[in-house]
Order: C-alpha cells, then structure tokens, then sequence
C-alpha cells in the first residue's frame, strides 16, 4: 500500500489538520538546498498497525497531506520518503502515534491532531542524531560528557572499546545505538554475545536445555532490549535471526555483515577468544566491546583479553578508546558512592 503527497492548503471539513510546518515543495533555486531522505520505521506492535493507520488508512493520509511525504506501508514497516525535514517530521509523527496508542489502546482523530501539533512543537532533530530509541515515552539520550563521547565514538567509527566501572551506560548505550541502527535499516542485525564466566562463585551443574543453560548469564543483555523493544517484537525478531543473544564460545567461524555486534564484559575474556571475536567483523559492521577492567573473574594466571586487544591496537586507525569513570555512573546514586570508596580503598591498599 502507498500513499503518494497531496497538497493540504487549509483545514477541512474531513480533519486534514493545519499544516504546523511549511508542506510546500522548495522553490526551483532552492531544490538542490533539500537533501532527499528515505526512512523505514518499524512498528512496535504489528498486530495493532489497523488500529494506528485508522479507517482506510485515514492516518496515514493525514500524515502524507499534513507532512508532504511519499508512505509505503507493508509488513510492519513504514517506509518515508520525501525532502529531509518533511520525513524526520514524519518520523516524529509516526513515533508519538505509537506511544499513544501504546498508552491508551486507541488512536482516534482527536490523537492523530495531537501527535502532529505535539511533533510540532518538538524541535528538529538534526540529521546526526543517533539514537532514536524511547523507554516509557522518553528518549534515550546520554546523560553525561562521558556517555556523549561514547555514543559519538560509535557513530564515527566501526571498532570501539568502552571501559568503566558498574553503572556507566556501557551496554545499555551499545545496545540502543544498535536498536537505533535497525530502525533505521542501517543495519541488518543485532548480536549480543557475552562469556560464559561464573561471577567468583561456582553454580554447579544448571538443569534444562543448552538455552536455559547460558541464559543467566546473557539476562542482562535482554534486560537493555527488553527497556526499547515490545517482548512480542523481540521474540519475533529473536525467531527470524534479526536480534542474536549468545554466549561467546557460538561466534567462532562466522563472518557478521551488515550488523552491530556488541561483546559485553568483555573482560572476562581470554586473549584467543579475543582474537577470535574481533575476527568475525563483516562487511558493513560495526563491533563494541564493553567491560569493567576491575571486575575480571578469569582464573588466576589467566591475561583479560580485553586488556591485551587495547594494548595491542591503540595505534590502528579508525579503532576509538571510551574510558568511563565514576562520574558518568547513572544508576541509584549510592551507587557511584560505592564504586568511589572501593577504588578509594584499593588505592590505599597499594600506597
């Protein structure tokens, strides 16, 4: 199904809301000053998309006159095209309906006007932004310089190394830069791997099969989706290979293109598997690799892979080094509190 652009001069007796941004198509002189953009945008829940398109699609032929875009709905998808500003707008649009209709189980005329003059309102986002991703309505954004630099260093390059203590953002930032990119469709892929290393403790001999076996180490992985995905999208994207979450030792011999592939703590390591997970790296991907130096719960004896690769490629181009401290730490305050008197404790330890 695809909607092409009619021009919406004024309101109508139909709903057409007012245009609350310019819909005209830029003068001739101007034309090459519009960078045309085409978006797809995935819907959290496809099961609801008749409700949110409306009668005949009546929504989204509002959209189309309201923010003069081409739409193209199919299979969960919306694909926008049109001049830059005209399909972020859209975007916007397309993200407030979702949230209101994930809020209210409706979306009716009155919300549709609503979700325009909201979107409206909102400032234009500028075509770096990276992050697209919403929790509970809010907008994942880095919250401090640290984070901001992290996000930047994922944006700009297609090998980065973040380092910092418990708390920093590491994976849970990893993780909504790659759910941004699959929105997007500038990725194909996400693959979340982690080693399977006991945290100082034996657990013993764990019941169930191979998945139930790794998946108390991969939960916290699946946490971070869980805050930015539907658990219904997650299980289908997980079915058809879109979304991977898997122990590190699954990785060897393959190659990822076209995907973001994250390796969370990366610290617990060793230089082999290292080596061996840095070597998977595909066309078109991107790797983030992610760890606490001070929590490395390999054998003793054992050198953190992590460690090794940071030292061995600091002099490559185009590979970037995040350190996080306790500064950028965002969870409970007592948190950063507790984090600071161990690495306090420690230093007078050495000294």
């Amino acid at each position: 199904m695809t909607i092409r652009p009619q021009r919406c001069r004024q309101p109508r007796a139909d709903g057409c809301p007012s245009p609350q941004w310019d819909p005209q198509p830029p003068a001739a002189n101007e034309g090459a000053k519009q960078k045309p953009l085409d978006l797809t945008v995935t819907l959290d829940n496809p099961d609801q998309r008749m409700q949110l398109f409306g009668p005949a699609d009546a929504n989204l032929r509002v959209l189309r006159e309201v923010c003069q875009v081409h739409i193209t709905a199919r299979d969960g998808q919306i694909s926008l095209s049109g001049a830059g500003p005209s399909v972020a707008k859209a975007a916007q649009v397309l993200e407030l309906m979702q949230q209101r209709l994930k809020q209210t189980g409706r979306m009716d005329q009155a919300d549709m006007q609503q979700a325009i003059l909201d979107a409206a309102a909102r400032p234009s986002e500028p075509e770096t932004a990276y992050l697209s991703v919403y929790v509970q309505g809010r907008r994942i954004e880095p919250r401090t310089a640290g984070q901001q630099q992290y996000v930047e260093a994922i944006r700009q390059n297609d090998l980065v190394f973040a380092t910092g203590p418990a708390g920093t953002g590491k994976t849970y930032l990893a993780v909504a830069c790659a759910v941004s990119l699959l929105k997007r469709h500038q990725i194909r892929r996400i693959v979340l791997a982690r080693p399977a290393v006991e945290a100082g403790e034996k657990l013993g001999f764990l019941p169930g099969d191979l998945q139930a076996k790794v998946n108390p180490y991969l939960r916290p992985l699946l946490d971070a989706l869980g805050d930015m995905m539907d658990y219904a999208q997650i299980k289908r994207f997980m079915l058809n290979d879109i979304i991977e979450v898997i122990p590190l030792a699954f990785m060897r011999g393959r190659t990822l293109n076209g995907a973001l592939v994250i390796l969370d703590e990366a610290q617990n390591t060793t230089v082999a598997q290292m080596l061996m997970f840095l070597t998977r790296m595909g066309h078109d991907s991107k790797m983030v690799v992610t760890g606490d130096d001070s929590q490395i719960d390999l054998a003793d004896g054992q050198q953190s892979g992590l460690i090794d690769a940071m030292g061995r490629l600091r002099s490559i181009r185009g590979i970037a080094f995040v350190r996080l401290t306790h500064s950028d730490i965002v969870r409970h305050r007592l948190v950063q509190n507790i984090v600071q008197a161990y690495e306090n404790h420690s230093q007078r330890g050495h000294d």
